[in-house]
């Protein structure tokens, strides 16, 4: 097994790792849980609008001070950025099921090598529904999980196939893990990034799915930077 991380690092490892996915200009949604950490984390030099499902479109990193005016559609006070604003929430899925969204970022239960996604529900628990992650997953054109590898059990999330009920077939490109960086495509699991501290070994220990791995198998970006 890896070196167990502290949750915090895990959070902010993650969160890190994805805001290095998105280019100038592009419209991000971000689900609840570490991907509403990703905001914390975009480049200066890179102007990403961030829309929720609740209406607002130019959304901005927390606030030092909150604001129970600005939140977001998870619950986390917001800032809005210059040329920021809010519309209706219609309009708001409008922009989803429009695909005018260029990528969301979404937490999991469970992925498969195929992309399928299981994020919504545990069979014998009580849950609110799917939400708004049912228009995100076919709206997006770009579906990218942040997930821990394992769950708190020590089982393995990324899998051959899912086991809990989906929330689409197919959908996912990107999977980043505090250990990982998997790609998917033609239902295809490819293994790009591993963690400084993780062995090859391990990572196929934790991991269900069978996947190929990238020549050249590089260390996680972003990780230099806990170092600083």
């Amino acid at each position: 097994m890896p070196i167990e991380l502290n949750e915090e690092m895990v959070r902010q490892r993650i969160a890190r790792r994805i805001a290095r996915e998105f280019h100038d200009g592009d419209v991000v949604n971000l689900g609840i849980g570490i991907p509403t950490l990703v905001s914390d984390y975009i480049p200066e030099d890179v102007r990403v609008i961030f829309q929720t499902e609740n209406g607002a479109v130019g959304a901005g990193p927390a606030p030092d001070k909150p604001d129970l005016r600005f939140i977001g559609a998870g619950g986390r006070p917001l800032t809005i950025l210059p040329g920021g604003c809010f519309v209706a929430s219609d309009l708001s899925f409008g922009l989803i099921r429009g695909g005018h969204v260029d990528a969301t970022v979404l937490g999991a239960l469970q992925v498969s090598q195929e992309g399928d996604l299981a994020n919504w529900m545990v069979p014998g628990k009580i849950v609110p529904g799917m939400g708004g992650a049912m228009d995100l997953v076919v709206g997006a054109r770009r579906v990218i999980i942040a997930t821990t590898h394992t769950t708190k059990k020590g089982e393995a999330k990324i899998l051959r196939k899912c086991t809990l009920p989906l929330t689409a077939k197919g959908v996912v490109k990107l999977i980043v893990t505090e250990y990982a960086v998997f790609s998917i495509e033609k239902g295809q699991l490819k293994l790009l990034e591993i963690a400084p501290e993780t062995t090859l070994d391990e990572i196929r220990a934790i991991t269900e799915a069978d996947f190929t791995v990238a020549d050249p198998l590089i260390t996680m970006q972003g990780t230099e930077e806990e170092k600083a």
